[in-house]
């Protein structure tokens, strides 16, 4: 008795249906010589229709799209057919045509969701995060390519695409970088990820969330910062090339006003304002990544900066508070600032941020509140992160622990002496009271008044 069963898929195009050159595009299943045919509702140009490779001719945008959705289509099918058998059901044209169609009424794929999430995220988040994005978006379609796929239905996420995803990124040397990827970029993708799964589950598009079971590992990074030293060494270096001393002068800024570069480049003139009678300036203005309105008293270095570039060419035109560049040029002149200056630490204009925060802000005695509500955080536990305790905090603080301890053991002392002498002139015994501790002479001495 025969079991195996001939199964094959076969697409065309229904001429005898064209309607203003358009032609509607079938499956053809054929089981054991019963064939059915699934609507794929997309409808093909006939002229770009090759009817003996049966795909969309060409190599335009359009014709990819659709040959792409003919590769998930004839997936998803041969996945209907796997599953029966599987399940131990009888095998028919008909049963797969339903399981696919059953399927086919609520399947999205996960092209379709970057395509929404885009449009989504396109007039409300920040330029820099919609880029990040599309950076993640290009490695996921790397990673399918990888995979001989371009597409991947959503109701075929799962933990073991999460864990081949990562693996990919872990072992992917992006373009002009001397090493693969770190740990927490390869998280920050698979993070942006699960942002569009989330939004995906969120629409009802699929039932399971693949991320259900899946834990975030971040490696703990110290944010670098300058000292002190660096600090004021870089802000009173004489630089005799203009543009050098400018990105530097916009670098100190950050360092005592803890502004990111985007923020300092969207502050003009109305931002600053007199904070009380005695004339002290403030700046106030919304933190272009999160919205958040921030007030920052003017430390007399940032004000400085801001009284030496008034009336400069570029803020004339500009109208911009401080003449600035752009975040890859300040970036790249920070290198040859950092050389010349002779800082040995790799110098970006995000680590003055983090200068603010933990040489300026916290190790001055600025409680951790203040700090986190003048660089914008909504969370103090994004705050804590600058809070580490630097090495000359800790010597200080040990130093006035030793201090306090020298203190109270020469108050003991002293207090031995004085109560032996006591005990010597009210206790009349053989015992040598310098050699009794102070509890056990406190002890005698009452119970020498209490004779009495």
């Amino acid at each position: 008795m025969r079991t195996s069963k001939t199964f094959s898929i076969q697409f065309w195009a229904d001429l005898k249906r064209e309607s203003n050159g358009l032609a509607p595009i079938y499956a053809r299943i054929n089981v054991d010589q019963k064939r059915l045919s699934i609507s794929l509702k997309r409808k093909v140009p006939i002229k770009s229709w090759n009817a003996d490779k049966k795909v969309y001719a060409g190599n335009s945008a359009k014709a990819k799209d659709f040959n792409r959705y003919l590769d998930l289509s004839k997936s998803r099918i041969y996945e209907c057919y796997q599953e029966l058998r599987d399940e131990g059901k009888v095998i028919t044209s008909k049963a797969i045509k339903e399981r696919f169609l059953k399927d086919d009424q609520k399947s999205h794929s996960l092209q379709e969701l970057i395509t929404y999430h885009t449009k989504k995220i396109e007039h409300t988040l920040t330029e820099g995060t919609i880029r990040n994005f599309g950076v993640t978006e290009n490695y996921i379609n790397r990673f399918l390519n990888s995979k001989k796929n371009k597409d991947i239905l959503l109701s075929q996420l799962d933990y073991q695409f999460l864990s081949d995803f990562a693996t990919f990124l872990n072992g992917y040397y992006p373009q002009g970088h001397p090493k693969a990827m770190s740990n927490n970029t390869v998280m920050k993708h698979i993070q942006r990820l699960r942002k569009m799964v989330t939004l995906a589950y969120n629409l009802e598009w699929v039932d399971n969330d693949p991320f259900r079971r899946w834990k975030m590992s971040f490696d703990k990074v110290d944010r670098e910062f300058l000292s002190d030293s660096e600090l004021v060494n870089l802000a009173d270096y004489n630089f005799k090339i203009s543009r050098l001393d400018r990105v530097r002068d916009l670098f100190i800024f950050s360092c005592y006003t803890g502004l990111s570069f985007v923020d300092i480049k969207n502050l003009t003139r109305n931002n600053i304002w007199l904070g009380d009678s005695q004339g002290s300036k403030w700046i106030t203005t919304f933190r272009q990544k999160t919205n958040t309105k921030v007030k920052i008293p003017l430390l007399h270095r940032a004000e400085t900066i801001i009284k030496k570039y008034d009336g400069h060419p570029v803020t004339q035109i500009s109208g911009s508070l401080l003449p600035t560049l752009t975040n890859e040029k300040a970036n790249l002149y920070l290198k040859e600032i950092a050389s010349k200056a002779g800082i040995e630490k790799n110098l970006t204009f995000h680590m003055a941020r983090n200068t603010f925060a933990s040489t300026v802000a916290l190790s001055n005695g600025m409680p951790i509140e203040t700090v986190s509500k003048i660089l914008g955080h909504s969370k103090i536990t994004t705050t804590q992160i600058y809070a580490r305790v630097m090495d000359h905090k800790i010597k200080t603080d040990m130093d006035a622990v030793q201090e306090r301890l020298n203190e109270k053991a020469l108050k003991i002392s002293e207090e031995q002496k004085a109560l032996n002498k006591i005990g010597k002139n009210m206790i009349t015994s053989d015992l040598d009271y310098s050699k009794l501790t102070r509890e056990q002479l406190i002890m005698k001495l009452n119970q020498a008044l209490a004779s009495k």
